[in-house]
């Protein structure tokens, strides 16, 4: 497990799910969050291949931090078949000044433990991450 400066840990289960996610395509998005209690970033939900975008934003909490990939498929003007995996750092405004000073401090770090994202997408409100803004990024 490698440290972050924050002396968050990330745990090989959020690795493995990214992988999975990347390489298998099984789940369609991943939440994350960090546990205090053990200094970790753990994995919190689990969305399956057939899951909604809706289904995806609403899995964040509305007034916690968070970090999440989302494997987002689209049509390119060519309309070539295509998908990319979105970083998204969840940081509402009504979130504790704590909880968003310490994810900010952690996140370039887990963010380079997921090898393959593509494209990183910072929110503190779900309109900053709609899915119109999201399909702007990905094409």
């Amino acid at each position: 497990m490698a440290n972050s400066s924050s002396g968050m840990a990330v745990s090989d289960e959020c690795k493995l799910r990214f992988q999975e996610l990347k390489a298998k395509r099984i789940y369609r998005f991943i939440v994350f969050k960090i546990d205090e209690s053990i200094h970790q970033v753990v994995v919190e939900k689990l969305g399956q291949s057939d899951e909604s975008y809706d289904a995806f934003t609403d899995s964040l909490p509305p007034n916690e931090c968070r970090y999440a990939v989302y494997d987002f498929d689209f049509t390119t003007d060519e309309n070539c078949q295509k998908s990319k995996i979105f970083f998204v750092a969840w940081a509402p405004d009504v979130a504790k000044v704590r909880s968003k000073m310490l994810y900010a401090s952690s996140k370039d770090r887990f963010r380079r433990e997921l090898d393959g994202v593509q494209v990183e997408i910072q929110a503190t409100d779900p309109s900053e991450m709609s899915l119109d803004i999201v399909k702007l990024r990905a094409l």
